[in-house]
Formats: structure tokens, C-alpha cells, sequence
């Protein structure tokens, strides 16, 4: 049985649109998140075949192999949960979101300067990659992170909680080389319920992410 599995979207393939296609939709989730779940269980079988036969001539490629396939499902997994067609603005203590406004008030200064950053940190990244709002529990601050594929560049320790996926296969078909437009479109379906519920989850788990005081 494998260990990873695809799930299943939480809506329909127009759901998010005219933001985001229903063509975009279907291939992104079907085809490209399907295939680093694929990836995943074919890398640890492979592992597996190295252990017993203990042959380890290409542990640096399937390490990275399995790192890379289980970073693309797991931000995948957070990423369609952090949309919904009845998305948008920003949050709001009227919205029940309150704890999570204050949090990205105190950490950035303010909800549009970290609008700006994220935005900023999603639209270079270099090459394929992605901006992500984390929680940082060394200090309990939020923080944007600007992953490189699926790997790199990030605190360890830090839980993501809203991810902008900035890869061509996102966007390419509706948007063109317009990253910049994508990106700034996607503020128009985050779900701020979802990333809340996130955030309070990570604090609530922030004692049991690292051995460190």
C-alpha cells in the first residue's frame, strides 16, 4: 500500500475561477501534485531496496529525490485548502480571524507591508519555487520564506500556513510569463479561515516542534 496518497480537492475545477482556470485546476492537481505523490512512494522504495540489499551508491540522489516529491505533495496538500472561490480581502477580527490580523500586524508591520513582501518573495523566486507565510516558533513570529522548487531557503523548525505556488505549471496557461499578475490575482481567493486554523495549530504545537528551549 502506498504511503503517500493524492488528495482529493476540497471543491470542483471552477471553483476558483476566473482567478485560476478549471483547465489549470485539473492539471495541476491530477497531474503534477499526482506525481510527486508518485514520486514519494517510488523514492522510499527504492530506499528500501537499498537497505536490504545494502547498496548505497546513490543515497545523495534519493535523498534528494524524497525530498523534493514529499515537499511538492505536502505544500501542494496546504495549498488547495488555502483557496476558496469565496476568498479574498484580508483578515479581519469581524471575520473571526483576529488572532491571525494581530500576528501579521506584529510581525510585519502591517497587513499591506506583508502583502507586499510575500507578493515580492512568490514573484522572484528563481526559476520554479514559492512564497510562503510560516510560523516560526523560536520566536512565535510569522515569517515569509521563498522556497526554490520544494526545497531550500527556509527555517527549520517553521510551519508553513498559506503557500502562493509560483511554479510555470501554475499559472502558464491562463497567465502567460505574467507571474507578477498571478500572484497579485491569488490574493483574491486566499482563505483566511483555512490559514487561521493553521496558525493556531502551529502555536498550539510550537513546544513539541523543536528539543530546544
Amino acid at each position: 500500500m502506498a504511503t503517500y496518497t493524492l488528495p482529493e480537492l476540497p471543491y470542483d475545477y471552477s471553483a476558483l475561477a476566473p482567478v485560476i482556470s478549471p483547465e489549470i485546476i485539473e492539471l495541476h492537481h491530477d497531474k503534477h501534485h499526482a506525481a510527486y505523490v508518485k514520486g514519494a512512494n517510488d523514492t522510499l522504495e527504492q530506499l528500501a531496496e537499498a537497505r536490504d540489499k545494502d547498496q548505497w551508491g546513490n543515497i545523495n540522489g534519493l535523498e534528494k529525490n524524497l525530498a523534493f516529491h514529499l515537499s511538492g505533495h505536502i505544500l501542494h496538500s496546504i495549498y488547495w485548502h488555502n483557496m476558496t472561490g469565496d476568498g479574498g480581502g484580508e483578515p479581519l477580527e469581524a471575520d473571526g480571524v483576529g488572532e491571525l490580523a494581530d500576528a501579521i500586524a506584529e510581525s510585519f508591520g502591517s497587513f499591506a507591508k506583508f502583502k507586499a513582501q510575500l507578493s515580492k518573495a512568490s514573484a522572484t523566486t528563481q526559476g520554479s519555487g514559492w512564497g510562503v507565510l510560516a510560523y516560526e516558533p523560536v520566536t512565535g513570529r510569522l515569517i515569509v520564506e521563498q522556497i526554490y522548487d520544494h526545497q531550500g531557503n527556509v527555517g527549520q523548525g517553521s510551519v508553513p500556513i498559506l503557500v502562493f505556488d509560483a511554479w510555470e505549471h501554475a499559472f502558464y496557461l491562463q497567465y502567460k510569463n505574467q507571474k507578477v499578475d498571478f500572484i497579485e490575482a491569488m490574493w483574491n481567493v486566499v482563505n483566511w479561515q483555512d490559514v487561521a486554523k493553521r496558525y493556531a495549530s502551529a502555536k498550539e504545537r510550537a513546544n513539541n516542534l523543536l528539543l530546544a528551549p
